[in-house]
């Protein structure tokens, strides 16, 4: 057996190495993932979101415990990651898992030094973990599989939104739960940030709105974060607190806890140890979910929803069960829900930079031709004319170019 650390270098596509970065929670990972890096995770159906995600680091490989597409639905995933590059290998089990965070591993593409899909660690003699090199072929393979088992998750949808509107009928009939806030809503446009599909350039495409008519500006978890790098200030937060940074929790905001039905609420420990002052809204439905309702319920004119979840695609790429609370959450709110995903592809300037040079030249013959007409004009031009003459006299006399003088 070679040793896959003969040439130990991050730009070997056959055997890529660098220092391992190990977590369970993707999103926690990306965090202090650096470039470079092999990212080791256990996400099953890797989703879109958490591919870009982990695109944006660019990362020497992707080592996933799990299988990145289960064949419960056709995930996007794993399809990012090759597009960009980034070399994934699959299902390699809990071994992986157990990499100590800091070490340095190679990841055999080919299966030059042993079975194709296997991590060695730095000083071990076998291989740590075997399993699946994902190619395009096996991706595309795998993703028309998945199309099949769409028809079961429809079926769980129409149960889930029953079941939904059984125990939540209260709350999206009568607002009964909706807790009692500070934040103003009513007669504003109110701003619901979530970080989701292409909510970086929505979120650019959306400034001059936000300055023009200042909404009240709602993140969910890491939405707070993404309105903060933007430029801007949420005035709430809503969510679990599992992606929101400890510098937007303080940063003013009112902190909205969503907790289970059952009183469980996961995020609420770390806002108390935070010493942040909060409030806590219990309820069945997803945070952005939540957070629309709030905004309905405080008499908001018109309520934007940035980067949120609408399709059923998306929501089984989230891991949802299903997507009855938006659904049924989109009903109550009717017209005063403005979805702004893809606002930002909505309409591209397709002026260009040789065709507004052209625009600016004939500008300056029309207002040439403008002034020649009058008498005014023409009195401009030739004070114009004359001063050009003293400047380059000025300048040829600097250099020595003046002409030379008449004989006697």
């Amino acid at each position: 057996m070679r040793n896959p650390f003969r040439k130990q270098s991050q730009s070997d596509p056959e055997r890529p190495s660098g220092v391992v970065r190990v977590d369970a929670r993707t999103k926690t990972l990306t965090k202090r993932l650096q470039p470079g890096d092999v990212a080791v995770i256990d996400h099953a159906d890797l989703d879109r979101v958490a591919a870009e995600a982990l695109v944006e680091r660019r990362p020497a490989a992707v080592l996933n415990a799990a299988r990145s597409v289960s064949g419960r639905y056709p995930n996007l995933g794993p399809g990012i990651l090759l597009d960009a590059g980034v070399p994934l290998v699959d299902d390699l089990g809990p071994d992986v898992m157990r990499l100590a965070e800091g070490s340095v591993v190679a990841v055999d593409l080919t299966g030059e030094a042993g079975p194709a899909g296997a991590v060695y660690a730095e000083g071990t003699a076998g291989p740590v973990a075997e399993g699946t090199v994902q190619t395009r072929e096996t991706v595309e393979a795998s993703m028309e599989d998945a199309k099949e088992g769409l028809s079961v998750q429809l079926e769980a949808f129409a149960a889930n939104t029953m079941e939904y509107m059984r125990s939540e009928r209260d709350l999206l009939l009568n607002g009964v739960g909706v807790p009692e806030i500070r934040t103003r809503m009513q007669g504003k446009h109110v701003l619901v940030v979530v970080r989701g599909y292409s909510y970086k350039e929505d979120l650019t495409a959306l400034k001059p709105y936000i300055r023009e008519y200042k909404p009240v500006i709602i993140g969910v978890d890491g939405g707070a974060d993404a309105v903060m790098e933007a430029g801007f200030k949420p005035d709430m937060i809503v969510g679990d607190m599992d992606s929101v940074s400890d510098k937007a929790l303080r940063s003013g905001a009112e902190v909205v806890v969503h907790a289970y039905r059952d009183g469980r609420a996961p995020g609420l420990k770390r806002v108390e140890d935070l010493g942040v002052e909060h409030v806590v809204f219990a309820a069945t439905g997803t945070s952005e979910d939540i957070a629309m309702l709030m905004a309905d319920e405080s008499g908001a004119e018109l309520i934007v929803a940035l980067g949120t979840h609408a399709t059923l695609l998306e929501f089984l790429d989230k891991g949802r069960a299903g997507m009855s609370s938006t659904f049924l959450t989109r009903l109550r709110l009717g017209g005063r829900l403005i979805d702004a995903k893809g606002v930002s592809r909505l309409y591209r300037t397709r002026i260009s930079g040789w065709q507004l040079f052209l625009l600016a030249v004939a500008g300056l013959i029309a207002l040439f031709v403008a002034l020649a007409a009058t008498p005014g004009g023409q009195t401009l031009l030739g004070l114009s004319g004359a001063m050009w003459d003293d400047i380059v006299t000025f300048f040829r006399s600097l250099l020595h170019l003046s002409p030379s003088s008449p004989s006697v």
